[in-house]
C-alpha cells in the first residue's frame, strides 16, 4: 500500500475525477482506480478491476454528448471522501440530471472502492432509457 493521502489530496482527487468525467476521458477515469478497484453503483452488482471499470464507463459514452458532475458538498469523514453532487448530462440530445452521493476509499493515490448512491429508476428515466444500460455491459 502506498502512502496515505491527506484529506486535501483526497478532495483534489475527487475534483480530478469530476474533471475526467466532464472531458469524458474514460481511460483517465479507469486509471484513477487501483488494478483491483471496485466501482459499486449500489443498485447493481459491483464492477471489479480497472479494465472492467473502463469497459463500464466507456460504455456509458454511447450517445452521451456531455456530462458534468456538479459537486455541492465534498469532504472526508473517517478517511473516506464523500461527494454530494448532481450529475447533469445530455444523451442523444436529451438533457437530464440525477442527484448522487459518491463515497470513495483510497489505497494510496488510487481509488480502492467507489460506492454510488442514487435512484436508478430516476436516472434511467432522465437518460430516456427503457432498458437498463447495466444489462448491455454484461
Amino acid at each position: 500500500m502506498s502512502a496515505t493521502l491527506s484529506d486535501a489530496e483526497k478532495i483534489a482527487k475527487g475534483r480530478e475525477m469530476a474533471e475526467a468525467w466532464r472531458r469524458m476521458d474514460w481511460r483517465k477515469v479507469a486509471d484513477m482506480f487501483a488494478p483491483d478497484g471496485v466501482l459499486h453503483s449500489m443498485m447493481v452488482d459491483p464492477i471489479v478491476g480497472r479494465e472492467a471499470v473502463f469497459k463500464r464507463v466507456s460504455g456509458l459514452g454511447d450517445g452521451l454528448e456531455s456530462i458534468t458532475l456538479n459537486i455541492r458538498h465534498m469532504g472526508v469523514v473517517d478517511g473516506a471522501l464523500f461527494m454530494e453532487r448532481t450529475d447533469e448530462f445530455v444523451i442523444r440530445g436529451r438533457p437530464g440530471s440525477a442527484p448522487v452521493v459518491g463515497v470513495l476509499e483510497f489505497d494510496g493515490p488510487l481509488i480502492k472502492v467507489w460506492r454510488e448512491y442514487y435512484d436508478r429508476a430516476h436516472l434511467l428515466k432522465a437518460m430516456g432509457l427503457v432498458e437498463d444500460f447495466d444489462q448491455k455491459t454484461r
